[in-house]
């Protein structure tokens, strides 16, 4: 029996960076554009043509469906290199690295065609274009395990459909979902309550 709700591999990304707004993408079907997305969409226009070739003596396919009957997972590789029997998927970012959320993304891209192919998928690459540069990402057991943590959480957030509370921190300033958050006025309970208590503290001496 498969794991339900399926978690779309792009989720993990979102999740990594802000549960709040993997929430609000994912559970709310909340999205809107910003520089960032817009230039992220222009940058996969090659990516998302679909059309596979041969790149420096590798077979290079694109925007590859994938999908994990064990691990509940349904998404896309947006480019999966074979060279001498060897499988690595690919990411493509407009940017550059932010922590580990591309790595993990990836990772997550390596199980689905480990069980697809039944192969095994030791490394892959995301490739920045900001800094135009590939990096190589290795899937070490401990990764490994870093995304099937983070695929509970977000199966878990799914379930319960509660919205996690903003981080209200410089994320915020950069994310193309803010409009919607509204981070400063989402952790106004905290200051209120913290000054309800203010109150109450003054009252009883």
């Amino acid at each position: 029996m498969k794991p339900d709700p399926i978690v779309p591999i792009s989720a993990i990304e979102h999740f990594v960076y802000c549960p709040r707004q993997c929430a609000l993408i994912h559970c709310d079907g909340v999205w809107s554009d910003n520089a960032h997305t817009v230039r992220g969409s222009r940058a996969h226009r090659r990516v998302d043509s679909g059309r596979h070739r041969r790149e420096r003596g590798r077979q290079v396919l694109r925007a590859i469906p994938l999908w994990s009957e064990a691990l509940g997972l349904s998404g896309r590789a947006d480019a999966v290199e074979i060279e001498g029997g060897a499988v690595r998927p690919v990411e493509y970012k407009s940017g550059v690295r932010h922590g580990t959320a591309a790595d993990l993304q990836l990772c997550a891209q390596a199980l689905c065609l480990e069980e697809m192919l039944g192969v095994d998928v030791l490394c892959g690459h995301v490739w920045y274009g900001g800094p135009r540069r590939r990096v190589q990402v290795d899937f070490t057991p401990a990764i490994r395990c870093d995304v099937q943590d983070v695929i509970c959480l977000i199966r878990a957030q799914m379930l319960t459909a509660e919205l996690p509370d903003a981080p209200n921190d410089p994320r915020c300033a950069e994310c193309q979902l803010l409009q919607h958050c509204v981070p400063e006025l989402t952790s106004a309970p905290r200051r209120v309550s913290r000054y309800m208590a203010s109150v109450v503290f003054e009252c009883a001496t």
